[in-house]
């Protein structure tokens, strides 16, 4: 019973983000959507775009994907160990981020595309689970031996 509730957890967790990905322009405000499909390579400056609802839809957006995530690595490693790391590892990643975002968006300039692109991935898509998840899964081999 408790390996199907872990399951259940780990895969509801996992459709929740693959919804947040698919319905992403009806969920978020982010006119850089369409701004990296192709337009930035010919851009020198952003679209027209509100920066305080922005900013707030990119925080919202990383705590949602970071919530689900942390939740996926609690359901596939359960520790308090696992969870504190990855709660740590999410809000200095957050702080870091975050800080460049609000950088890069303030001082814009076209050389800065693709430093802005890379940032906003991180802030936006789950990317820290599919390094976590591995490096978890090592940790727990090496402590067996």
């Amino acid at each position: 019973m408790k390996l199907l509730l872990k399951i259940s957890i780990v895969s509801a967790a996992i459709f929740c983000l693959i919804a947040i990905r698919y319905w992403q322009e009806q969920l978020f405000y982010d006119p850089l959507l369409h701004f990296f499909e192709g337009e930035y390579l010919q851009a020198i400056s952003l679209p027209e775009l509100d920066a305080l609802k922005l900013h707030i839809h990119v925080i919202l957006r990383f705590w949602l994907n970071a919530a689900l995530s942390i939740l996926i690595l609690v359901g596939l490693f359960p520790k308090k160990e696992i969870f504190r790391i990855a709660l740590l590892l999410y809000g200095c990643l957050f702080l870091l981020l975050i800080i460049a975002f609000v950088t890069i968006i303030g001082m814009y300039d076209a050389q800065w595309s693709m430093l802005l692109f890379y940032v906003r991935r991180f802030l936006i898509q789950p990317i820290l689970l599919l390094v976590l998840v591995p490096a978890f899964y090592y940790q727990k081999l090496l402590s067996k031996t």
